[in-house]
């Protein structure tokens, strides 16, 4: 038996296998910035020891102690940058199959839409690495030691410390303002960068019809909108922030400038050393320093906190495992019970959703072969969608020997269902992997099978590296047809033992249709149960029963001679 998984969100609970790393990235941060006093201790010895007693032996072995600090200092550096880039490697080891997992099943997560249909979490998830890697993290984790380098100065003297005080207070107002004034930017920006994306994504994979249509003009003219409005809130927060970042660094410089003023006033009152000055500007310069370089790296900041919280949410939606037991193979036995599906509605949506399928129940036994004939919009593909497991219902349940589809894991059930969906594409990779859907442990008989019931065989061993031809890589690309074919030969192949297929015959012609027909008589005499959504007659040759659905409702369902012979008006079965 399958042990339950934890409630727990894997995102959160991956940074927290990472919480021993952090903290000894935080004692490094801790040994760095203790040995970035090196420097301005080493010129007040030099300035107050050394030339005042003039001893060349003194400053021979300051001087050594002082490499072997900045050796350290160098060391623990490089071992913290190390340390942060393996942790976000192991971050996104832990995470993202399952970043990728959310993205292919983000669309039946349930009946309400509880995630942004563009979220990209493998893209935010790019974003947390990158950002885990970048300076911008070392200046955060550099951050809680300012208050160290404060008080040095405090003990140098206090009105150096005041000032001080005073000036990071201006630099830490400067940074909040920064954050307040650049993340509301920051949101829209990546907001319209994700639209941004959707339209690209988009306009590749339907170019050749985009093309035919004359809109290329048009989808680039409201790409270049998209893409400007996205630009300019990008801009609006890097104008914000780099203004705020050079009056950072200016006014840090300014800074460091009234303090070697006031230190060199001190200094001709006899109240500190020469060799205190240069320390003292050293030191405010090192307690300021972290506060501007969040500054001047707070865009990839934001953009990293922003992809944080949407990895937060994403993961927290993440369903519950169930416990499940290894179930045997199905027959093929298929039970439906009142399937009901909603139309999606946001998550402020109030009232009743329209119901894109109503209480539809049937059964089918090993064998059978059923016909779904409905006007357009009658919920066909819904109800494939459904059977498959591919959407979740909102009432109602599948039962294939006596099962409902969660009881087996989605990879179990995968191998004992086909499913040739009414809009295909096919993967990267040669034909033969595809037909295989990607099995590594796939035997070339069994693709071939696969490919010769589906009559598909020959057309194969016509391309030009036969199986192993890769479909992205054709100077002549397939036809809607031979790609319909390859759908339904990658459905059959294993003998599942239920087979849905949604407009099977869209693309073929009459070879096509003998094809399809002979393939869906040949499953259902090896016992499987095919389910074929048409609308054509020509696909309805090889079933033996008939279901009629006509605005989401079972009109009629029966064996074919008499439901075909009793059809209502409104349904036909005749190409819309």
């Amino acid at each position: 038996m399958r042990s339950r998984r934890k409630t727990e969100n894997a995102y959160i609970k991956a940074w927290r296998g990472l919480r021993g790393t952090l903290v000894l990235v935080g004692l490094f941060s801790a040994a760095i910035n203790l040995l970035m006093l090196t420097g301005p201790v080493y010129m007040l010895q030099v300035y107050d020891r050394v030339l005042s007693s003039g001893s060349v032996a003194t400053l021979t072995g300051l001087f050594a102690v002082v490499v072997v600090l900045y050796a350290f200092l160098g060391l623990y550096d490089f071992l913290r940058a190390r340390l942060l880039s393996r942790a976000a490697l192991r971050l996104d080891t832990r995470v993202g199959e399952e970043a990728l997992r959310f993205t292919l099943r983000a669309g039946k997560i349930g009946g309400r839409v509880k995630v942004d249909p563009s979220a990209q979490p493998v893209r935010d998830l790019e974003l947390v690495r990158s950002f885990m890697g970048s300076p911008a993290i070392t200046g955060l984790f550099d951050l809680p030691w300012m208050p160290l380098f404060l008080a040095l100065v405090f003990l140098i003297h206090p009105w150096l410390g005041y000032l001080t005080l005073a000036g990071a207070g201006v630099v830490t107002v400067a940074a909040l303002l920064n954050q307040y004034l650049v993340q509301a930017s920051i949101q829209r920006a990546m907001g319209l960068e994700g639209a941004e994306r959707n339209l690209v994504d988009f306009s590749r994979t339907d170019a050749e019809t985009l093309h035919a249509l004359g809109m290329g003009d048009r989808i680039v003219s409201r790409w270049r909108k998209m893409h400007d409005a996205a630009l300019a809130a990008a801009q609006v927060g890097s104008d914000r922030s780099e203004g705020f970042a050079a009056f950072s660094k200016s006014f840090r410089l300014l800074l460091q400038s009234a303090l070697l003023t006031l230190g060199a006033y001190l200094a001709l009152r006899q109240e500190i050393t020469p060799g205190m000055i240069i320390a003292t500007s050293i030191i405010a310069g090192r307690a300021l320093a972290p506060v501007d370089q969040v500054i001047g790296q707070w865009r990839g900041i934001g953009r990293a906190r922003e992809a944080h919280r949407r990895l937060k949410d994403v993961f927290d939606l993440q369903p519950e495992e169930k416990p499940r037991v290894d179930l045997p193979a199905p027959k093929g036995d298929l039970r439906v019970n009142a399937l009901t599906k909603l139309a999606p509605a946001g998550p402020e949506e109030r009232g009743d959703r329209p119901r894109i399928l109503d209480r539809v129940s049937f059964a089918l036994s090993p064998g059978d072969g059923l016909g779904v004939v409905g006007n357009s919009a009658a919920g066909k593909s819904t109800l494939a969608r459904l059977l498959v497991g591919a959407w979740t219902a909102d009432a109602g349940e599948v039962r294939l020997d006596g099962a409902t589809l969660d009881q087996w894991s989605p990879e179990a059930l995968g191998r004992h269902i086909g499913y040739l969906p009414q809009h295909l594409q096919m993967m990267t990779g040669s034909v033969g992997e595809n037909i295989a859907r990607f099995d590594p442990e796939a035997r070339d008989e069994d693709v071939i099978e696969a490919a010769r019931i589906a009559g598909v065989h020959d057309m194969i061993l016509g391309l030009p590296d036969g199986y192993a031809t890769h479909i992205d890589r054709m100077i002549r690309p397939l036809s809607g047809g031979q790609m319909q074919r390859l759908g339904l030969a990658r459905a059959i192949f294993g003998m599942p033992r239920f087979i849905v297929l949604d407009e099977p015959n869209s693309n073929l012609d009459a070879d096509g249709d003998d094809a399809l027909s002979n393939a869906i008589r040949t499953m259902r005499e090896r016992g499987s149960v095919v389910v074929v959504m048409a609308h054509r007659p020509s696909a309805m040759a090889a079933v033996n029963k008939v279901m009629i659905l006509h605005q989401g409702r079972l009109a009629k369902f029966g064996d074919k001679d008499e439901v075909m012979g009793g059809a209502p008006r409104p349904v036909s079965i005749v190409a819309q």
